[in-house]
This record gives structure tokens, C-alpha cells and sequence, in this order.
């Protein structure tokens, strides 16, 4: 299973929000690069960054962040995955021209499909298509709309496209450490091929080899490392 560190930034702070809500947001930390070099010491070969101002703004708006995370992580040998506000192709171009290895889009993929279709053709290998879901059904525009597609008809359209994985998190269960959607995420799973990363609600080791032994291949954690409930070392040791 791949592990992949996330960071959350919010106004150049890293963060974890619960379920997806800015009002409820704590803060770890004023510098997220280093926090990246940490994980990338720490054996991640990814690690995952989410512009949280920018998918509440609806276009990328921690650029500068974003480029010293990125240049900082490619110095220490890992690779980024960049994600929030990316709903157009000129904001996904940039941010794959400016070097993020991977980025995901969500909002796009439901309200401009042909373009997000387009992106996948174009960059294979290089485009997460996010599956974000409150009970069952896909929310987009930084969660805060829930839209009438539901999340397996989402994830086998974007296997279509040529998606390199899918981003799915179980919107209730985000940063609150309380456990994965292990039967959600792993039923997703079973719908495609492709990769399917876990995210929300992983708090423990054993919430991770669930995951593992549901046949999830991969896994963002955030909340888990920053309280210390545990470390990314044990997590990568267990995978």
C-alpha cells in the first residue's frame, strides 16, 4: 500500500479542517516546507498538498507556497500531489508546469468533464480525479455542494478518461480521526482498476491495515501524524 503525507494550507498554514469545514480548522504549523522535508526524510515517496484557500476560492490561490513546497519536496527525492481550486484548465496546466507531479482535480470532473477528460489524455500518469462523497453521492466546490452523481458512476467515468488514480474521501468521516470508510472506499474499489487512495478518518495503524487487508492500495493521513497518534514511520513500516 502507498502512503502519502498530506498537508493542508490554509492562508500559507498547515491545517486539518473537520469535514471539510474552515470554522473548524487547527493549525500545526507556519511552514509547510518544512514539515515536507520532514515527511519526505521520513521515507514518503509522495506527499500529498491540498490548497484549501484556493478550493474555497474556487481558483489556486497560495501559489508562492505551493512553488517552494514543490521545489523543496524534489530536493529531498520525493514527489508532490497538488490539489484545491484546480477547476480550469489553465489553473491545471500551471500547476503541472510549475512541477507538481500530480494533480487532482474534483470540481471539474463533474461540472467540465470534457476538459477534465481532456487533462487525463493529455498528461497520462499526471491527473487524480477526487471522489469526494457525502453519503454516497459526489460533493464538489470545496464540499459545500452535493450533487445527484453517485461516487461509483463518478469513479468508472473517470477510469474511462484514463485517470491515473481516484482521490476518495468519505466527507464525514475527514479529519476526524474516528476511522476509515474502509467498506466504502474498498467497494469503490472493486468498481475499477485503477488505484484507489483512502482519505478521512485514518487514525491508528490498525484503521490502516484495514484498509490494507479490504484491498485499498493507497492512503492520504494528515490529523493522524500531526497529534501524534501516530507516526509516519509506523505507518509506512505496516504497508
Amino acid at each position: 500500500m502507498n502512503v502519502y503525507p498530506a498537508i493542508d494550507l490554509l492562508d500559507g498554514r498547515v491545517v486539518r479542517l473537520e469535514r471539510g469545514e474552515a470554522s473548524r480548522a487547527t493549525e500545526y504549523g507556519s511552514d509547510p516546507a518544512e514539515v515536507a522535508e520532514r515527511f519526505c526524510r521520513a521515507g514518503a515517496r509522495l506527499v500529498h498538498v491540498v490548497d484549501l484557500s484556493g478550493a474555497f476560492a474556487g481558483a489556486p490561490a497560495q501559489r508562492p507556497v505551493l512553488a517552494e513546497l514543490i521545489a523543496r519536496v524534489h530536493a529531498a527525492g520525493g514527489r508532490i500531489q497538488i490539489s484545491g481550486g484546480l477547476r480550469t484548465r489553465e489553473a491545471a496546466e500551471a500547476a503541472l508546469a510549475a512541477g507538481a507531479d500530480r494533480i487532482v482535480v474534483g470540481t471539474m470532473a463533474v461540472e467540465d468533464p470534457d476538459t477534465a477528460a481532456e487533462l487525463c489524455r493529455v498528461h497520462p500518469g499526471r491527473i487524480v480525479v477526487a471522489v469526494d462523497a457525502r453519503d454516497g453521492f459526489v460533493a464538489t466546490r470545496g464540499w459545500r455542494t452535493t450533487t445527484s452523481i453517485p461516487a461509483a458512476e463518478l469513479a468508472r467515468t473517470a477510469e474511462a478518461w484514463g485517470a491515473a488514480a481516484l482521490l476518495f474521501t468519505d466527507v464525514a468521516r475527514d479529519g476526524t480521526g474516528r476511522g476509515p470508510a474502509v467498506e466504502a472506499t474498498a467497494a469503490l474499489q472493486r468498481e475499477v482498476e485503477i488505484p484507489v487512495i483512502a482519505s478521512g478518518g485514518v487514525g491508528s495503524v490498525e484503521d490502516v491495515r484495514a484498509l490494507e487487508r479490504a484491498g485499498v492500495r493507497a492512503i492520504v493521513i494528515g490529523r493522524a501524524i500531526y497529534e501524534g497518534l501516530v507516526t509516519l514511520e509506523e505507518v509506512l513500516a505496516a504497508c
